[in-house]
């Protein structure tokens, strides 16, 4: 179940990066100053660097790890 949900957000956010709905227009401003496709590219970066922090967590390969550290030679682990 958890994978699935990993998929289903990494399909979802690579679909909002394709921000064609801000590629026009400056306005709003965000805080007065900020346009609004410059807040939701921040906003977007934060969301992508959150959901990578969750594939790392949750998805990440851990046999490979064990792999290489199986192959670490007898000399190399006491130094």
């Amino acid at each position: 179940m958890k994978r699935i949900l990993l998929v289903i957000a990494v399909v979802a956010l690579y679909i909002l990066h394709q921000d064609f709905w801000f590629w026009r227009t400056a306005h709003p401003m965000i805080f007065g100053f900020i346009p609004i496709g410059l807040f939701y590219q921040g906003c977007f970066s934060v969301a992508a660097s959150l959901l990578m922090w969750l594939l790392v967590k949750y998805a990440w390969p851990t046999e490979l790890e064990r792999e290489v550290e199986e192959q670490v030679p007898e000399e190399d682990s006491a130094h």
